[in-house]
């Protein structure tokens, strides 16, 4: 098995202790752990080069799983805080692949076996992390892209299933980002663990 690590730091640094304590742990129950070191609002970043830093790094692990010793069906995504936003954008918005590429890992397809959301941003209004959404797409964002980057509002009966864990303490994320995703993957009929 083998996860795919967005750490947190609303898109404007990266919490090491969210991505390497992370990908240690993982280590000890035998899980091959990736920590994404994705580029950042601060800067100058904007969606969707995060996205597409993830789906290259999922393409690039999908591709070696076999001299990895990694089964192809089973890796996932994990993202904390604003990498937990990260790694629902990701949930809801994979690929196939390019299968007529000349690059071998562009072939691959991006689709995540499953993911773990720790405490994520999820929606961009009104509930979201302001410096996460800022960070993301600006200081006067597109109206539609706070719809789209709103992931409550993109999940799919493809998107994969999903645990959650968050704190009704967090006074930074609000717990209803977690429980609209979750609402939103029981209304599309996708299995689901939720954890307040």
């Amino acid at each position: 098995m083998a996860f795919l690590v967005c750490l947190g730091g609303g898109y404007g640094y990266l919490t090491v202790h969210e991505g390497l304590h992370y990908a240690l742990w993982l280590n000890e129950q035998g899980i091959t752990a990736f920590v994404l070191n994705y580029r950042l609002g601060s800067n100058g970043c904007r969606h969707p080069i995060m996205l597409q830093g993830a789906r290259w790094a999922m393409r690039l692990v999908r591709s070696n799983a076999d001299p990895w010793g990694i089964d192809h069906s089973r890796i996932g995504i994990i993202g904390t805080s604003a990498g937990g936003h990260l790694a629902a954008t990701y949930l809801t918005r994979f690929d196939g692949g390019k299968p007529d590429s000349s690059d071998p890992v562009e072939r691959m397809g991006c689709r995540p076996d499953f993911g773990i959301l720790c405490y994520p941003v999820i929606s961009m209004e009104p509930i979201t992390h302001a410096g996460s959404k800022k960070n993301l797409l600006g200081e006067y964002p597109d109206p539609i892209l706070i719809e789209c980057l709103s992931n409550e509002k993109q999940v799919t009966e493809d998107t994969p299933h999903t645990f959650l864990f968050h704190t009704v303490e967090d006074t930074s994320v609000p717990v209803e980002n977690s429980i609209e995703f979750a609402l939103a993957l029981r209304r599309k009929g996708v299995s689901f663990s939720l954890h307040i």
